[in-house]
């Protein structure tokens, strides 16, 4: 590593920023924390080198939303670099350019960059100039229900209606025929602007029943490109990833590698610098499709680290700090399978309506090939504010089905009293036929799963 930071500030919260604290830790760097007045008791605060109260006078997402704050608390505290996580800022290019105005190091995408690629609308664009299929639809922004009529009778129905801007479900419709369009459309549109300050919408052809499967890449300024393999995510319920996995058992060797081709052309087509993920639709007749480029950490990050044995955070910062990626693509190699089932705070048996409250014991699973990254204590109060994600159970082991077995294993140590969780619906869903046989889809759990003896979970 070249000159390293001296002080990194994490722009986050929950589990995240104690992933990136701990790195920092271990890279003898020190860390600065953010946390807002209804987070004053969260774990993640107290494994800063040093945290300070943000957004005083604002609402508890805003607080982690405040660049101006931010940026001059780094100032203040003579920070050289600010990682902004996953969800937040991370993907806002306005907050990376104010970084960059004002002499902080992003950890991430240059704000032009992520400008490009952080837009569906664009970043489909630039697939297509480097020879990569997307799904047939527009390539502009679809601001009126008149447009969108006229444009979904071209596409032909079903369609879907998605935000230009953001990603995680939000701002997203399955539109099957004319009559539904014009409400769907009010409605995508106005939980884009909630969720990303942009209302700007565009539509495509829906896939019936896909897989969606991500490469992990990486770029640095040395006009180096490289990807960290491939995760299925096709375990999803209302467009949120559940269950992650990688390698993904549902291509063959000779399909992962035209994947995989294509990921790091996208990545050299730009010039992108950091750690991002290329995400792609894959139908039945195992045609792949470009849906969107996420120019941040992922949730599911850790399923990659166990089967290369890399540490992803540790790679996005020394490449932030202007060093090289530290080996060839032919240096990388994948053992064994990893598997990472999603923890909420939530009521399976009430619609998965979130499960706020106070966890009046906690037991966490380990053994060997067992990962569980939390912030979560016995005697914390969840807030009703935030995401309900308590935690990341991640397991790794020689094969897929041992695997998971062993995932299954740990979810069955896992106690967790005074609220509700979504442990057992984990534990049926890891041993269904269909996730066992990976015959699943992104439609699976909605469709078939719900609609069986599982319902009652």
């Amino acid at each position: 590593m070249l000159k390293k930071f001296n002080k990194i500030l994490v722009a986050n919260r929950g589990e995240i920023a104690i992933r990136i604290f701990r790195a920092c830790s271990e890279l003898g760097i020190k860390s600065v924390g953010i946390y807002s007045k209804e987070d004053k008791y969260g774990l993640f605060r107290t494994k800063a080198d040093e945290s300070y109260l943000i957004g005083e006078g604002k609402g508890p997402i805003d607080a982690y939303l405040d660049m101006d704050g931010i940026i001059d608390l780094a100032k203040r505290k003579k920070v050289d670099a600010i990682h902004p996580g996953y969800g937040f800022l991370a993907e806002n290019a306005e907050f990376a350019r104010k970084c960059e105005e004002n002499g902080i190091t992003f950890i991430g995408p240059s704000s032009k960059v992520m400008n490009m690629m952080g837009d569906k609308i664009n970043s489909k664009k630039i697939a297509k100039e480097v020879n990569v299929q997307t799904i047939p639809g527009v390539e502009k922004a679809i601001r009126s229900t008149e447009e969108a009529k006229e444009v979904a009778n071209k596409i032909g129905y079903p369609v879907m209606i998605k935000a230009s801007s953001g990603g995680g479900g939000k701002g997203m419709r399955i539109v099957r025929k004319e009559e539904e369009l014009f409400s769907n459309f009010d409605m995508a549109s106005s939980e884009a602007l909630a969720a990303f300050s942009n209302s700007d919408l565009y539509m495509e052809k829906f896939i019936e029943n896909p897989r969606h499967i991500e490469v992990q890449v990486f770029g640095d300024k040395h006009s180096n490109a490289i990807h960290l393999g491939d995760r299925d995510c096709s375990m999803q319920r209302r467009n949120q990833k559940v269950i992650e996995e990688s390698l993904s058992p549902y291509l063959s060797d000779e399909e992962r590698q035209k994947l995989h081709k294509i990921a790091v052309d996208i990545v050299k087509g730009v010039g992108y610098i950091g750690a991002g993920t290329i995400e792609f639709i894959v139908d039945k007749d195992k045609n792949f499709y470009f849906i969107e480029m996420n120019t941040r950490i992922q949730v599911e990050h850790p399923v990659t680290e166990m089967v290369t044995n890399l540490d992803l955070i540790k790679l996005q910062i020394s490449i932030a700090n202007g060093d090289k990626i530290p080996f060839k693509q032919e240096d990388i190699t994948f053992r064994g399978h990893a598997i990472e089932c999603r923890i909420y705070a939530e009521d399976s048996s009430k619609n998965f309506a979130p499960s706020p409250g106070k966890i009046e014991s906690l037991n966490l699973p380990g053994g060997f090939g067992v990962r569980f990254d939390t912030f979560v204590y016995a005697g914390y109060t969840i807030p009703p504010l935030y995401d309900s994600m308590i935690g990341k159970l991640i397991c790794w082991a020689e094969t897929r089905e041992e695997c998971i077995s062993r995932i299954y294993r740990a979810l069955d140590e896992i106690i967790v009293e005074g609220i509700n969780t979504n442990v057992e619906f984990q534990k049926a869903l890891v041993t269904s036929e269909e996730f066992r046989e990976d015959t699943h889809h992104t439609k699976f759990i909605e469709d078939v799963f719900m609609k069986k003896e599982f319902a009652t979970l």
